[in-house]
């Protein structure tokens, strides 16, 4: 007689923790954890070197606050976008988590082409990596994040991949779930770094 009490392959109750989420789950949301701790030491060292300029630029002087803006946007709509993959997955529209996917990560592709023609004007105007210490923190934190963003496209790229070669299933629709909490991760991290990195600034130097 089989056991009616056990987990369905690809559900969330698949070898699960004590806690009731799957490994992986419980896997990735450590990962994250352990990169709240990272990104917040990179942010806390920046607020620390942001004001040791050496003379050179300074936050208010060099940044494009309406242009950040721009990929801002765009990077918090491919969230939405994830959402909406995770969405179609789910229901089995394997067309529609295809298109989404592939739209997600084009979103992302094109906040890291926003942020290499930033960091290409800024290197233009003589800040750069060495310029300060302010400037090596400043490219440390963003630099990292850019990294994290690379990191999220080749795992969408994958996704859409292995689902265009039958390998990703509706039944495994938990792996783009971990992917997506990745994903989402990222967004907020970029939130955070906007408005400390460049927000702030615009507003306290903001003529009154």
């Amino acid at each position: 007689m089989s056991d009616m009490s056990a987990p369905l392959p690809g559900t969330d109750y698949e070898h699960s923790t004590s806690l009731g989420l799957s490994n992986n789950k419980m896997a990735m949301w450590t990962f994250i954890g352990s990169e709240c701790l990272f990104f917040g030491a990179l942010i806390s060292t920046y607020l620390i070197y942001v004001g040791r300029t050496n003379e050179g630029p300074t936050p208010a002087g060099i940044y494009d606050v309406p242009f950040t803006s721009v990929s801002t946007f765009i990077l918090l709509m491919s969230s939405l976008g994830m959402v909406l993959a995770l969405a179609a997955i789910q229901a089995g529209e394997m067309r529609k988590f295809r298109t989404w996917i592939l739209a997600t990560g084009l979103m992302g592709a094109t906040f890291l082409a926003g942020q290499f023609y930033e960091f290409t004007v800024f290197a233009a105007e003589e800040f750069n990596l060495t310029t300060s210490p302010f400037s090596s923190s400043f490219f440390v934190l963003t630099g990292f994040h850019g990294l994290h963003v690379a990191l999220g496209i080749l795992m969408l790229l994958a996704m859409w991949t292995a689902s265009m070669m039958g390998r990703l299933p509706q039944q495994l629709h938990t792996t783009v779930e971990n992917i997506g909490l990745y994903w989402h991760f990222v967004d907020i991290v970029w939130i955070i770094i906007f408005t400390v990195v460049y927000l702030i600034p615009a507003a306290t130097t903001a003529p009154g």
